[in-house]
């Protein structure tokens, strides 16, 4: 059985950019025992092909990145600088390897869990960044190749309210500081524009 308005793999099957830009608004769903742990996505970067030099995918099929070349809808989930998870969602067509970068969430649902993991942190930085949200959502290596659009996932993504353009910036993506041009400034970095946060446009 499907979750509610889960995402199908049809939505994943498309152009990595466009699915990064309309990510906005889309809920990350984590199951825990039960429990609903929730944010609204506010933040994404699209890593596109073997062509793209800021992608993983450049170095071409590894065991790192032979999830990348999987089938749409499968979590790419990898670890980095030693410490960090970091959480992706597997796009296009099979064999064409590109992903969408999970940067920050505005949790809605598990607060108190959140806040538990979280614990010493502001709230308004619990998980405003890629490794801080999969430490908040508790999604590691396991994870990693999960399906999530499969009947009765327990991470997933689910359809939210739709953001408008003129709420959305873009930028190139964070961290590329060697990478050569123009794969450094793509603007392929999406995110809400802090006003439109603070006003309470997602909730």
């Amino acid at each position: 059985m499907q979750n509610d308005s889960q995402i199908g793999r049809n939505f994943f099957e498309r152009n990595t950019v466009i699915i990064a830009r309309e990510l906005l608004g889309m809920h990350l769903v984590k199951i825990e025992h039960g429990i609903r742990i929730e944010g609204i996505i506010n933040e994404t970067e699209a890593y596109c092909g073997e062509k793209d030099l800021g992608c993983h995918a450049k170095a071409g099929r590894t065991p790192r990145t032979n999830v990348m070349y999987g089938p749409a809808g499968h979590a790419y989930v990898y670890f980095t600088y030693g410490m960090h998870w970091l959480l992706n969602f597997v796009t296009e067509d099979e064999n064409f390897p590109a992903a969408v970068l999970i940067r920050s969430v505005i949790p809605i649902k598990g607060i108190e869990i959140i806040a538990q993991r979280r614990q010493g942190r502001p709230q308004s930085s619990w998980t405003d960044g890629p490794a801080k949200l999969c430490q908040a959502f508790n999604i590691d290596g396991q994870f990693n190749g999960y399906d999530l659009c499969k009947p009765g996932a327990i991470l997933y993504a689910k359809f939210g309210d739709p953001i408008a353009d003129i709420n959305v910036t873009t930028s190139p993506r964070v961290g590329l500081n060697n990478v050569p041009e123009p794969w450094k400034s793509k603007p392929w970095r999406f995110y809400t524009h802090p006003d439109f946060i603070q006003n309470g446009g997602l909730k």
